[in-house]
């Protein structure tokens, strides 16, 4: 298959590729792809530029971002072989997107502040989308999303109806009350109520986060990352002192734990 080699490429480089890869001929791997296959490739690949971002690493960020359209420009060839719509017609639709809701950039409203630019957003999202009730808003966040992400963004959106919290306070006083609950499921031995009362107290612990302007996927990764160090921790402490993990009594290992905590090891 012919292909002119160059020192630098464009995205019309890009789709050209990905055509070539999907045509009799290409790729016997990139050919059979669907749309359900390469699913959780755009989740990682989304994830990689995430890590990037944190890593505050630009180079491994442009090579994940390159990734991340990779993915984009594949699902467009799938529909533009079954045509329905080419990448032409994505870019046409976030183009208009972004005009329509930058009235303040492109039209005559007035929105000189974050906040404001934030709620006319909402406005406009809610028109475009011909959503009438907040209901409407909420049941447009999708399911795929991380729970704890999709627990905060539903109930920001919930809470413009009115119906909310006081405050951070007022939110944690329902925690007790949803601990109760699970404690109940665990005795009855109801696993279908203890995973829907556990639900509930996450949820709860979300609705804090948020009133607490604490982004409630960021909170647990951060103490999912310290848990996994400080196990590290105590692994290598009890290697070096000659205690076996997994025969050591439990109170012998939370002396260990104790200790890196403490000392911050």
């Amino acid at each position: 298959m012919d292909f002119q080699y160059k020192e630098a490429y464009t995205i019309s480089d890009l789709l050209e590729i990905m055509r070539l890869l999907r045509a009799p001929g290409g790729c016997p791997w990139d050919r059979v792809q669907t749309h359900g296959s390469i699913r959780q490739n755009f989740i990682e690949e989304t994830y990689e530029v995430v890590e990037a971002i944190d890593k505050a690493d630009y180079t491994l960020m442009r090579e994940e971002l390159g990734d991340v359209l990779m993915q984009v420009v594949f699902h467009s060839i799938m529909e533009e072989e079954a045509g329905r719509f080419t990448f032409d017609d994505v870019c046409d639709e976030v183009c208009k997107k972004l005009i329509i809701r930058h009235p303040h950039v492109f039209g005559n409203v007035d929105a000189e502040t974050p906040e404001e630019v934030l709620k006319n957003w909402d406005a406009i999202k809610m028109q475009t989308k011909s959503q009438k009730k907040v209901a409407d808003s909420v049941d447009d966040v999708a399911r795929s999303l991380p729970a704890l992400m999709r627990a905060q963004k539903v109930q920001k959106r919930s809470a413009k109806s009115g119906m909310d919290f006081k405050d951070a306070g007022d939110a944690a006083a329902k925690i007790p009350e949803e601990l109760a609950e699970l404690q109940e499921a665990m005795t009855a031995s109801d696993k279908d109520r203890l995973t829907e009362e556990l639900g509930d107290l996450l949820f709860s612990v979300v609705n804090v986060a948020r009133f607490a302007g604490v982004d409630a996927e960021e909170a647990l990764t951060r103490s999912t990352d310290k848990f996994s160090n400080r196990f590290r921790r105590v692994e290598a402490l009890a290697e070096e002192r000659g205690v076996d993990m997994k025969t050591a009594p439990m109170s012998l290992i939370d002396s260990l734990w104790e200790e890196v905590k403490n000392k911050r090891l």
